[in-house]
């Protein structure tokens, strides 16, 4: 998360920044995240709340998975960037540079 905001800091790029741990998305937008890219690439099943809630022996179907993730925000893979109808998971400099700059 650190390295993506200070890549955009860097390069004078303004974000709206969402903090997961204060502000869940909002169902709608996770709807629409899910569109742009695969549902379990925003989920991030190597994280602790992932491995804590047990998901991997529950087989959630699509409409759970969003469910949870609108339910336990820090669920998702971060950071996330949406961009143009692009969405950008974890932080990788030169996709965030191809993308951005």
């Amino acid at each position: 998360m650190r390295k993506a905001l200070s890549f955009f800091k860097e390069n004078n790029l303004e974000v709206d920044f969402i903090d997961f741990k204060k502000e869940s998305p909002t169902l709608a937008l996770i709807q629409d995240w899910t569109k742009q890219t695969d549902i379990d690439l925003l989920l991030n099943s190597k994280g602790a709340k992932y491995r804590a809630l047990n998901l991997k022996e529950l087989n959630l179907n699509i409409e759970q998975k969003i469910q949870y993730l609108y339910e336990e925000p820090m669920l998702f893979k971060r950071p996330l960037v949406s961009f143009n109808g692009k969405i950008l998971l974890g932080f990788n400099e030169g996709d965030y540079k191809k993308t951005f700059l």
